[in-house]
């Protein structure tokens, strides 16, 4: 039987899983319940801002993810030409005391879920479990699944619900009705893996383009042979290719629907064609996101992750802001014994720093200065500052970290495992990063 405060949290993704870490931390009572019926090592690379990397510290868990992965030291921008417009450092590299980390989103889960089971336990992991109903009283909320090993109906009663359960919530569901499917903007992501040589210093994140073709590629883990596994994105704008079916980030993709179209993208420092041809394959994605909503929580009930605020895959910023809801969830959590009380509170500071994320990803967010350089010198320059200035890329640049809730200047306190833990009452959720609206909360 539940507890009387055991809070439920529907998804076992990354979100999930990092929410959960931080409330049994925080002394609250958990479960995981996730739809498939094992968590396995899926997907391709994805990036961890400093901020999001300093809530895996405080979960003792960053130095197991880095061991794993690659730390990028700098963000270069190229035209489609592959001449330089910017290049800026990143994670340590650019003065933060958390690196960025960039690494294969099948490790990482894996961290996460291992941690999960070994300090939860694993009568608290329930996995195979499809959520159908919502039931919501006063006193606590009824949850209806779905045992997808036994095909039986499985109902448990908990104090609140948290829905992680990604861009196709079925919580999300319950609290908006008739929503509609996500929204595409046009754009189409071919995503691959494949074991190549080192690009530039090995510690460079690469964009290179612009709106209608982009291709962005990064070093997730550093191989024995000297050689990298480097996560590769290739978009093409077609709004109308057939290609927006149901989003499924492991659906697979064909090369041949888009390599083409990047043959002639031969660089000094980088063969793009050759390094498509490389991949074992491809995942294919249509660019979605869904409107910001007025609302993510009704009493007992709130949102989480990609079923909360699904963004654009830009900036780095999907992972790292779900990662983020949890810790602001878990503080929230502490100080609020009443899930009601402690959900408003949660909702108040991240839904309007992530919905300003959402509409800044729709206007391109950090990757603007690529559209304005093919913009104003489509068929290439001779010196950079003749198109854009520095000052303006900056500008770009600085806005958005700001908005995303990882300036410099809001993440210039060290401390982190020793003093900033969730074995640490936390002092109150009003303090909040520069811009991002992120609830500290230690």
């Amino acid at each position: 039987m539940p507890t009387a405060d055991e809070i439920v949290i529907v998804g076992g993704g990354i979100g999930g899983l990092a929410a959960a870490l931080g409330l049994h931390a925080g002394g609250r009572p958990v479960r995981v319940f996730e739809s498939a019926t094992e968590i396995r090592a899926l997907g391709v690379g994805i990036n961890l801002l400093p901020h999001a990397v300093r809530e895996l510290d405080a979960l003792r868990l960053a130095d197991e993810v880095l061991a794993a992965a690659v730390a990028p030291e700098t963000l270069s921008y190229f035209t489609k030409h592959g001449a330089l417009i910017w290049s800026e450092a990143r994670g340590r590299t650019a003065g933060y005391h958390w690196p960025q980390i960039s690494v294969h989103r099948g490790t990482l889960q894996s961290v996460l879920f291992d941690a999960v089971i070994a300090r939860l336990g694993a009568d608290r992991m329930h996995c195979g479990h499809h959520l159908t109903a919502l039931e919501q009283s006063d006193d606590g909320v009824r949850l209806r699944f779905r045992d997808r090993l036994t095909d039986h109906d499985v109902t448990f009663d908990a104090a609140g619900v948290v829905g992680a359960d990604g861009i196709h919530s079925v919580v999300r569901q319950t609290l908006v009705v008739d929503e509609g499917r996500p929204i595409w903007n046009g754009a189409v992501l071919w995503r691959g893996l494949v074991d190549h040589e080192r690009i530039l210093d090995g510690r460079t994140m690469i964009w290179a383009g612009h709106r209608q073709q982009k291709f962005v590629a990064y070093p997730i883990r550093d191989l024995p042979d000297g050689r990298q596994q480097v996560n590769f994105i290739a978009e093409l704008r077609r709004p109308n290719d057939p290609f927006a079916e149901r989003e499924d980030w492991n659906r697979p993709g064909n090369l041949d629907d888009f390599a083409p179209e990047f043959a002639s993208w031969t660089f000094p420092w980088l063969d793009v064609p050759a390094m498509l041809a490389a991949s074992p394959g491809t995942f294919v994605f249509p660019m979605v996101d869904r409107d910001p909503l007025p609302s993510w929580s009704d009493r007992r009930i709130t949102l989480l992750g990609d079923a909360a605020h699904p963004m654009y895959p830009i900036g780095s910023n999907g992972a790292s802001q779900a990662i983020l809801d949890g810790r602001v969830l878990a503080a929230c959590l502490r100080q609020y014994s009443d899930p009601s009380e402690a959900f408003a509170r949660y909702e108040s500071v991240r839904r309007p720093a992530t919905s300003a994320i959402v509409i800044a990803n729709r206007g391109l967010g950090p990757e603007m200065p690529m559209q304005l350089v093919e913009e104003r010198a489509p068929n290439g320059f001779t010196n950079i500052a003749d198109v854009i200035a520095p000052e303006e890329i900056a500008a770009v640049t600085d806005g958005y970290r700001r908005t995303a809730g990882f300036a410099l200047a809001a993440l210039a306190d060290p401390t982190s495992l020793a003093d900033r833990n969730y074995e640490h009452p936390p002092s109150g959720v009003d303090r909040q990063s520069e811009g991002g609206g992120v609830a500290i909360g230690y």
